[in-house]
């Protein structure tokens, strides 16, 4: 594994336009990246007097739309995978639309990047990939069935990626943060969240690390420790929220 260095890379994050992208767009450009493009759906981003900063206009739900970033974003050697949605809730009352959603982001749209952006990485020894993903890859919460399925899918395509892109000289990482006061989550009673700008410092502390797996908060490192030793312990322990 060659360990990325965050200084002087260039550095596209999708879900951009608020909650964690947004900070780790933020938090990018502070550690010293070259460029970092910003990808939302809507093509704006909140860093518009940052000259480093890029807006991309990026739904990975669309094939065409990721074939053009592709394109446009030639240069990019870290590709952090960040957008997501909400959509799908417990398994037996959600919808099959609502569930198709979130696997469709998740699983298909974190892929589709991945194939397209593979002959760009390729070009760049020591590439990184990251995929952000949610303790509930780990073990379901029951209220989230639906959302933890299709994070739990995209976990075990980043598992599988690994041997494939290790030979292509590219690594790939999978980040698994706790509750995050965002925007999507604000409303869910859900303990202990830590704030989007503090995900995005442990998260790129992790891509510096190297970490495989990146617990970037203080109770997604309290649920690893626990899930090395029990995972059965954490399905009990996320049933109860």
């Amino acid at each position: 594994m060659t360990v990325m260095n965050i200084k002087g890379s260039v550095a596209l994050v999708t879900g951009a336009n608020r909650g964690l992208g947004k900070a780790l767009v933020s938090a990018l450009v502070a550690a010293g990246a070259a460029k970092v493009y910003a990808a939302a759906r809507d093509g704006r981003t909140a860093h518009a007097e940052e000259s480093r900063v890029v807006p991309l206009t990026l739904d990975i739900t669309r094939p065409e739309q990721i074939a053009a970033a592709a394109t446009k974003a030639h240069d990019v050697t870290l590709l952090i995978n960040n957008a997501g949605v909400l959509t799908s809730f417990h398994v037996l009352t959600t919808s099959r639309e609502a569930l198709d959603a979130d696997f469709r982001t998740h699983v298909h749209g974190t892929l589709d990047m991945i194939r397209a952006f593979l002959p760009v990485l390729e070009r760049t020894r020591g590439a990184t990939i990251v995929n952000v993903l949610s303790l509930m890859s780990l073990a379901s919460v029951p209220v989230f069935g639906g959302y933890s399925a299709s994070k739990a899918a995209a976990y075990s395509i980043t598992q599988a990626l690994r041997p494939e892109l290790r030979a292509k000289d590219i690594d790939i990482l999978a980040a698994l943060p706790g509750p995050i006061d965002t925007d999507m989550i604000r409303s869910f009673p859900l303990p202990k969240k830590t704030s989007a700008a503090e995900a995005a410092a442990g998260l790129l502390a992790g891509i510096a690390r190297g970490d495989e797996e990146i617990f970037p908060d203080p109770m997604a490192q309290q649920i690893a420790a626990l899930w090395k030793t029990s995972p059965k312990e954490v399905e009990r322990a996320f049933a109860r929220f």
